[in-house]
């Protein structure tokens, strides 16, 4: 079945829709024709529906995701057939000065939609998005999803905590639920510019001096912000089959890139060769992460399209043509 057949007149609910991520998949969901309804806590002055021109394109409600009158009242009277909760409390340094706020968002902002979607019992796709830091440290690289969730660190446990808490409820009320696991995303329209790739190409168009928070040594799994998109649309394509409901899913490249080496990549590709200031400050972060993709290779049949040479390329790219935007 073509994409475009599947998505049409949907009516699909996104939490996070203001987010990098949830940004893009709005996007394509708008482009695939589904009614999209999203809910905005604060309405920012720059946020990702501004960034792909959305919001006169999805339904917007105001609100909080911890309302559970309101999340209740959205998937009845929208008559949502589809929920991708990607609303999060996403920066690790935020998390480790405010644990509540980000315990808060995360855990019990997923526990109110799983709790409404009990309720009513008439929703057969919901994706939760869980993260490749609930798995926390790891003796064995890379990770697989048979391994324990070991996420210590405020913004790796409330990860881990929403992940467990998103399995619970589809095996003990039986809810079409999937989770998703997926390696740190990049791509153009990323307007948190305490991540290293927006913030390295930021620095470089502008002038700016480059720095390095971390020693440069950490390595870490980057996925390509289409292939991210590409991998909630195939998971909630194939949530009717018994083998998806309930379980997690590890998405990303399957190849653990250092910082330096990516900073590297960034710098070669601009052409502006500068040379970045080393810092090593970052705190409470694992120090070497990736993770095995056989599961949805298997399962899904999935594999990401990007290599990271190819995403860098068009990430630069999307930044120099629209650096007035971030």
């Amino acid at each position: 079945m073509e994409r475009i057949n599947f998505w049409k007149n949907k009516n699909v609910f996104i939490t996070g829709a203001d987010g990098f991520i949830g940004g893009w998949l709005t996007k394509y969901l708008v482009e695939l024709k589904s009614n999209v309804y999203v809910i905005v806590r604060d309405l920012k002055t720059k946020n990702a529906l501004d960034i792909h021109d959305l919001k006169n394109k999805v339904t917007i409600i105001q609100g909080d995701i911890t309302d559970f009158q309101l999340i209740k009242r959205i998937l009845n009277e929208y008559k949502i057939d589809t929920i991708f909760h990607l609303a999060a409390q996403a920066l690790v340094e935020i998390a480790n000065k405010s644990p509540l706020s980000t315990f808060e968002s995360n855990i019990k902002g997923t526990w109110t939609i799983l709790e409404a979607t009990r309720e009513l019992r008439n929703i057969p796709r919901i994706i939760v998005a869980s993260s490749d830091k609930a798995y926390g440290e790891q003796k064995n690289l890379p990770y697989t999803e048979d391994q324990k969730l070991n996420g210590l660190y405020p913004y790796d446990a409330s990860k881990a905590c929403a992940d467990i808490i998103s399995r619970s409820y589809s095996k003990s009320y039986n809810l079409p639920i999937a989770v998703t696991r997926n390696a740190n995303t990049y791509g153009g329209g990323d307007l948190n510019k305490k991540r290293i790739i927006p913030d390295t190409i930021i620095s470089i168009l502008k002038g700016d001096d480059l720095i390095i928070r971390s020693d440069g040594t950490p390595e870490r799994d980057y996925m390509y912000i289409k292939d991210a998109v590409d991998c909630y649309l195939t998971l909630a394509e194939n949530l009717d089959k018994e083998e998806i409901k309930g379980n997690a899913f590890n998405f990303g490249t399957q190849t653990p890139v250092s910082v330096m080496d990516v900073v590297k990549e960034i710098i070669n590709i601009s052409g502006i060769y500068i040379k970045p200031r080393i810092e090593g400050k970052a705190t409470n972060e694992i120090d070497r992460q990736y993770l095995c993709i056989e599961k949805v290779k298997k399962l899904l049949k999935w594999e990401p399209k990007y290599s990271l040479k190819q995403g860098l390329k068009e990430t630069y790219e999307w930044y120099k043509e629209n650096l007035e935007k971030v």
